[in-house]
């Protein structure tokens, strides 16, 4: 949901306007813009997954820092995972200095102090939530902080942030929201203490969070066509009997809940305008469907229309001959 939008202001009110949704939508900080003399451009979009926050701030370089001091005068007691998408952030704290580029992430905890910052033109997608909800004692989450890139959940909770945000209005008014926001709770908690707990802790979360983290890592190769119960599970070092078996205590098939999660990525694209030019066979390929008729026959039989009548329907314009499924 957009927020602000600094192209609708004079350009005089920019800077006061950011500062001040800034701190209603975070808490407490600071804020300095980039060149602030040539103006300043900034959207910023937030999402509420249950007691999740997402947020997507795009627009020219800031700097944003938080101190104890900022965290004595407001009640929140926060930890968000910050991401860069576009462009490249830098994160300091406590004397750790990183890079995030669109392969990294950095966590900050609100109490603990930090600064972020980017330079021209940036997207940084992040999202916040209260400490408590981790589950996790502050000094593990303040350990973890300058350890991350070495942990294998990284990628998976990069690339699950991202889904979030690339459909986060239908996602957050979605009955699932919630569902969401507990997902990306425990895959949070396994990337904090897979560096920063001992090893008791750490098969514990693990045990804890394994489905979650099976899932994740299944929705971040849905288009690899080698996608199958044997690399997940060696991918989780457990035996496939196990896999089956957690799959289904959790209340789910896991090649019916595939090819569904599949199917769903290949109607968005079908859809899309800027998928106009490419073949439904072209799409199908890229979701990991290797057979057209089959594809074809398990979108009908899922949506009640065939692929070319759905592209049809939604940019008729763009329709092609060539799309025969």
């Amino acid at each position: 949901m957009l927020v602000l939008d600094t192209a609708d202001l004079p350009a005089a009110d920019r800077i006061e306007a950011y500062h001040a949704v800034a701190v209603g939508e975070s808490g407490s900080c600071s804020v300095e813009q980039e060149h602030p003399e040539a103006g300043i451009r900034k959207r910023l979009e937030v999402w509420n997954f249950g007691p999740l926050t997402l947020f997507a701030t795009r627009g020219s370089g800031m700097r944003i820092w938080r101190t104890p001091r900022h965290a004595r005068c407001d009640s929140m007691n926060t930890v968000s995972i910050i991401t860069q998408s576009q462009g490249t952030g830098a994160f300091t704290w406590n004397g750790h200095q990183q890079h995030v580029g669109p392969d990294a992430l950095a966590l900050a905890q609100k109490t603990a102090g930090y600064e972020y910052a980017w330079s021209g033109e940036g997207l940084s997608v992040a999202f916040m939530v209260d400490t408590d909800r981790l589950g996790l004692p502050e000094h593990l989450v303040r350990t973890s902080i300058p350890l991350l890139r070495h942990s294998n959940i990284a990628p998976l909770l990069l690339h699950h942030i991202r889904s979030l945000y690339h459909r986060a209005d239908q996602l957050s008014a979605d009955p699932g929201a919630e569902a969401l926001a507990s997902a990306t709770l425990e895959l949070t908690r396994a990337l904090i203490v897979s560096v920063a707990a001992d090893e008791r802790t750490r098969r514990s979360v693990a045990e804890d969070t394994l489905l979650t983290r099976v899932l994740a890592y299944i929705r971040a190769h849905l288009t690899d066509p080698a996608l199958t119960p044997h690399s997940i599970a060696a991918a989780h070092n457990i035996s496939v009997r196990t896999l089956y078996r957690l799959c289904e205590q959790g209340g789910l098939g896991l090649e019916k809940w595939i090819i569904r999660r599949r199917l769903e990525g290949a109607r968005r694209d079908l859809a899309m305008p800027e998928h106009a030019h490419r073949t439904i066979e072209a799409v199908a390929r890229s979701w990991g469907f290797t057979n057209p008729s089959n594809f074809s026959r398990r979108f009908h039989q899922t949506y009640g229309a065939t692929p070319r009548q759905w592209r049809r329907l939604h940019h008729q314009a763009a329709f092609s001959p060539l799309d025969e499924a």
